[in-house]
């Protein structure tokens, strides 16, 4: 046998069987360091504004990315974390946790290093490759290999082995937000500055904005003063000269590819599996009849072939996707979405620096959401568990147009606390969903297969992945491409032409150059005319408070799996195992 060949039989599940008096609570921390990795996908939205700057750098110029093509970068890699977890769920039960740890590794840390190379070129779909695909599907096999394994070691106390694995996916954006805002500011380097507007000879063609300099064109950007309290390192307004500075993504998606791969390499040798029909002290008497008939637990076992025949798979299907979908969306853009609400009424308040801790407080809401949640669920029962996510979830995000609505005409923090607030709810909601489901599938279809029904259903999540981001960009395009319509026919024409260098009548090009933004209009526009950005997410509010209540009636639906689909009655040759 090779090298190579000894050095990958140590991976397999064979060979990291437990000795007797293993220590099981040795697995939580190895699952929590992998989690902690990989969670801080969530922290992607503050990536979105440095994407969407690439050339401009203190603002968008005409050749950078829009914000709806590189949101969904992280749509992308929720799609193939599903549909990594799906396939790699059943490989994962045949090779041990291990190997598909150390896979995730590689993949992780890996898509990273590609998305980097996209950075550097300016080539979008390099990005959408590395930390998309290639990273997806590390997220997929880094996601299910801890839950699997803890649900084997914890059969007593599912629902808090689940929280405790996916609390630290949910905790990974609190320590990778901090992380990713301190790296942007430290490679981050400011374009060239000329001036203010006044100072300097602006003409304006096919949208675009030049400087006359030396006799020379020289395509520039106007960075308000609200652009550039958005900017990692602030600075003066005025005018830039793209394609001289650097966001520093491209340094970050490197450093974070290479930290990540160590850590969930160190942590994915230190799993280890329980030997066969090992159980722990105590467990039957901690399974009472009573417990069972409230939480739909089962001593039967589904296989995982037969689960896609059951009405309960595609009802917790139903129930995890559109729980994802209406939580996923405000994620994905959870930064931009406060800033939007609020800093035109709070400037002074929600700058780049409050938006950013906002994005680690959700983290932190998400992450204790998933323990809290989970542990309560082996109380109250999975079925309700879900049942309070959905009602009061629904209440929740139809109070948000109220909230953002009060912002927008008699500004105050106080509205600002009550958004915070029914946010932070919503995620602990959205992170326990995530927590309680690998308990709630362990009740219903035993424990034989769970890690690799778990990774199906999670198919749930890349189809949440793609409905909830693409609900909230076009929903948000279409509003804010109607709200400039509607500025800018309140705003005198001359003063129009003269802030823009160009007609009103030319407006929609303006547009996708990026030339015209809400904040500039709203310099000329009448005295007393009412900032509309606040409101440019009602409709998405209003849309995912509809899909939890679809939710709601799946799980009220949920019974146990009929006796016809045990093993016992479908794979006789699996009862024993």
């Amino acid at each position: 046998m090779s090298l190579f060949d000894r050095l990958t039989a140590k991976l397999y599940k064979q060979h990291i069987i437990a000795k007797p008096g293993f220590n099981r609570w040795l697995i939580a921390p190895a699952s929590v360091a992998i989690h902690l990795c990989i969670g801080s996908v969530y922290a992607w939205s503050i990536f979105n504004p440095a994407l969407t700057k690439q050339f401009g750098v203190v603002t968008s110029a005409a050749d950078d990315w829009s914000f709806s093509s590189v949101v969904w970068i992280f749509s992308t890699a929720i799609v193939f974390l599903g549909l990594a977890a799906a396939i790699g769920g059943k490989w994962l039960e045949e090779v041990g946790p291990r190997a598909t740890g150390f896979l995730a590794a590689c993949l992780w840390g890996g898509g990273f290093l590609v998305g980097s190379i996209g950075l550097a070129s300016h080539e979008l779909w390099l990005i959408y490759l590395g930390y998309g695909a290639i990273g997806g599907c590390g997220l997929g096999l880094a996601y299910v290999t801890p839950v699997s394994t803890l649900i084997r070691w914890f059969p007593d106390r599912r629902g808090m082995a689940t929280g405790i694995a996916i609390m630290g996916f949910g905790g990974g954006a609190m320590i990778g937000a901090p992380l990713i805002t301190y790296l942007l500011s430290f490679f981050y380097k400011a374009p060239e500055y000329l001036g203010k507007v006044a100072d300097i000879n602006l003409v304006t063609e096919a949208g675009r904005r030049y400087a006359e300099v030396a006799g020379q064109q020289i395509e520039v950007v106007i960075a308000s003063a609200a652009d550039m309290l958005k900017a990692p390192v602030p600075g003066p307004e005025g005018v830039y000269v793209v394609g001289t500075g650097n966001t520093g993504a491209a340094s970050v998606f490197v450093t974070l590819g290479i930290v990540y791969f160590i850590v969930m390499t160190v942590a994915a040798f230190s799993f280890r599996v329980p030997p066969k029909n090992w159980k722990p002290d105590n467990w039957e008497a901690k399974t009472g009849d009573d417990v069972k008939a409230k939480s739909l637990i089962t001593d039967n076992h589904v296989h995982i072939d037969q689960a896609l025949k059951t009405p309960q798979f595609y009802q917790l299907w139903i129930v995890l996707c559109f729980n994802v979908t209406a939580g996923i969306g405000v994620i994905g853009v959870a930064k931009t979405m406060i800033t939007d609400i609020f800093s035109p009424s709070l400037p002074g308040i929600v700058d780049a620096s409050f938006a950013a801790t906002y994005v680690l407080m959700i983290s932190v809401f998400n992450m204790s959401g998933r323990f809290m949640w989970s542990t309560a669920s082996d109380y109250i029962g999975r079925k309700n568990t879900y049942h309070c996510f959905f009602v009061l979830g629904a209440l929740l995000y139809l109070s948000i147009p109220y909230i953002a609505t009060q912002a927008s005409i008699s500004p105050s923090v106080t509205a600002l606390v009550m958004f915070y607030a029914v946010t932070m709810i919503i995620f602990t909601m959205y992170g326990g969903g995530f927590a309680t489901i690998p308990a709630y599938l362990a009740d219903i279809f035993g424990t034989m297969h769970v890690g690799g029904i778990h990774g199906r259903l999670l198919t749930a999540w890349s189809t949440a992945g793609i409905l909830g981001p693409f609900a909230i960009t076009q929903l948000r395009e279409s509003s804010l491409n109607r709200v400039l319509h509607d500025l800018a026919q309140t705003v005198d024409p001359a003063l129009f032409m003269q802030k823009f260098g160009d007609s009103v009548a030319n407006l929609d090009q303006l547009i996708a150059a990026k030339t015209v933004s809400i904040s500039q209009l709203m310099e000329i526009a009448p005295p007393g005319t009412m900032d509309p950005t606040p409101s440019l997410y009602n409709t998405t509010m209003y849309a995912m408070a509809g899909l939890l209540m679809v939710a709601f009636l799946a799980n009220l639906s949920i019974r146990p799996v009929k006796e016809h689909h045990h093993v016992q009655n479908t794979h006789p040759e699996l009862d024993s195992q």
